[in-house]
């Protein structure tokens, strides 16, 4: 038996509708038809996957993060530095392969990773916060070997 692939990834959300919105509105995420369980959930679609909302009182775990590939960077950039409030912080990130990370967190504190394939396709002058991973951080031999995308994106 092996696994085929992800269907859903669930998260915590400590005011359930406001982060169902938040979702929709920032990353045209759509509600789907919900079973009623113990505690509220919501399900959205994200493209032909799942995220699963739920209501918890308790923060979620700091490193835990949900990854999203996006289709616009610059819109999620400026969407990220409008929506965002300073003390919830956000961090923008080019990997040794090219590929770019913007790292914020939504309003449930959840972290959440968006990921664009190639920073040759960005104005840098755009993005003053953007980072070079290996500027920061020493890498091995291989870690321009390491991809976030396995496939073609899209």
């Amino acid at each position: 038996m092996r696994a085929l692939r992800i269907n859903h990834v669930s998260i915590s959300a400590t005011d359930l509708e406001a982060s169902t919105r938040f979702y929709e509105e920032v990353f045209g995420m759509e509600r789907i038809p919900t079973p009623t369980f113990e505690r509220p959930v919501q399900w959205l679609r994200v493209g032909d996957m799942q995220l699963h909302l739920f209501f918890e009182e308790r923060p979620p775990a700091p490193r835990h993060h949900l990854g999203l590939t996006i289709d616009d960077f610059d819109a999620a950039y400026r969407a990220v530095k409008e929506r965002t409030s300073a003390e919830w912080g956000w961090r923008l990130v080019e990997l040794p392969s090219g590929q770019v990370q913007l790292y914020f967190h939504d309003p449930a504190g959840n972290l959440i990773e968006l990921n664009w394939p190639d920073v040759g396709t960005l104005d840098r002058s755009r993005y003053p916060e953007l980072r070079r991973l290996a500027d920061e951080i020493p890498q091995n031999e291989d870690s321009d070997q390491a991809v976030l995308y396995l496939a073609g994106v899209g």
